[in-house]
């Protein structure tokens, strides 16, 4: 899922530090999303951009906007004239077709090459991947890795919030992105698989369920996923809203304010009992002591984290444990690229395989 603000084609910021093309090494962390990938580098660079790339349709479209690839919000911007591809699903590359890997590689490409200017350094990243994802998603991964990186090592999204934000023990993190919601109860070490799980109904469920939920009720309203996505972005929440959500969409052609309170409130609140069934589950897997400082460090991350009421709602429905305390992450777009570039930074990268699947050495 997505913020709320409208997205600019990309977002960077640079600190001063010491020229790149003299630098030997350089380490960046990333954490691609299905919606939004994001890259930061230890040189100060801060990117976020849509996880899109989009290829001319036609000989009329190249001679309108270029050969290409497009990407990010450049991509969206010129749609018209581009077959649009989303290269990521469910938090991984999709391995439905050589093309969908092609642009997953340029995509990757893109954001490495924006994030290390023209830099020869050889760079070294650590890759945020969904918490339980295949050891042939990580190949995949790392596969492309390997074409724009000496060393690369990808590891648990939930991981590296809780790297970012140095709660590595008794803590909880909830990363609801657009693909997966995962969850990761950390214990002072690398988390196992049992410590952790993936939710395949996140964000781009939450899409699909308004789209159905608004012409289900409005017969004639012309409601893509795309336009619900915006609808969610903005006014997203579970409980009882501030007010009544008025939106004015199309029905025939023709412009029509609604009132969708009951159906954001509805399918946002569809993606709760799954989170709750999980971290009841997660809860019980940690020593009886440490039970009660966990239920007080349960963090939301993710762009699902701005869902209104969703902090409130996990924290009422955990009551019978004892004391809960659900806080969001600050920046949650960047903290998953923050925590894996702290961790680049940390361990030394012949050290990496410690921690998850790499490949290189330093």
């Amino acid at each position: 899922m997505e913020t709320e603000t409208e997205m600019e084609p990309e977002s960077e910021e640079t600190e001063k530090m010491e020229p790149t093309d003299k630098r030997k090494k350089m380490f960046v962390g990333i954490d691609l999303g299905t919606s939004l990938s994001a890259i930061m580098s230890d040189t100060g660079v801060k990117i976020l951009t849509r996880s899109v790339v989009g290829y001319p349709k036609d000989i009329i479209s190249r001679q309108m906007v270029g050969e290409g690839p497009f990407f990010g919000q450049d991509a969206i911007e010129k749609k018209n004239f581009l077959n649009l591809c989303y290269p990521l699903s469910e938090g991984v590359i999709r391995e439905t077709s050589k093309q969908d890997y092609k642009a997953a590689l340029q995509l990757v490409r893109h954001i490495v090459d924006q994030a290390t200017g023209n830099s020869t350094a050889e760079v070294s990243g650590i890759i945020g991947i969904p918490a339980r994802a295949s050891q042939s998603n990580k190949k995949l991964l790392l596969n492309i890795a390997k074409e724009v990186m000496t060393t690369a090592l990808v590891v648990s999204e939930p991981f590296m919030v809780a790297y970012s934000m140095n709660r590595l023990t008794n803590c909880i993190v909830i990363d609801i992105g657009a693909g997966t919601i995962d969850i990761c109860g950390m214990k002072g070490m690398v988390p196992t698989p049992d410590d952790q799980v993936t939710i395949k109904k996140a964000g781009d469920h939450i899409d699909k369920e308004l789209v159905s939920a608004i012409a289900g009720k409005h017969p004639g309203v012309q409601i893509t996923e795309s336009v619900a996505c915006k609808i969610k972005e903005k006014h997203s929440f579970v409980g009882g809203p501030d007010k009544p959500v008025m939106v004015t969409l199309r029905n025939e052609g023709k412009p029509v304010e609604y009132d969708l309170s009951e159906e954001i409130k509805s399918v946002c609140e569809n993606i709760v009992p799954d989170i709750m069934e999980r971290l009841d589950t997660l809860i019980m897997k940690f020593d009886p002591e440490d039970q009660e400082e966990t239920l007080k460090n349960i963090f939301l991350a993710g762009g699902g984290s701005n869902i209104r009421g969703l902090d409130r709602m996990i924290a009422d429905q955990l009551k019978d444990f004892g004391d809960v305390i659900v806080t969001r992450v600050n920046d949650p777009e960047f903290i998953g690229c923050a925590g894996a570039l702290k961790l680049a930074c940390d361990i030394p990268a012949d050290q990496w395989n410690q921690i998850g699947t790499m490949f290189g050495s330093s």
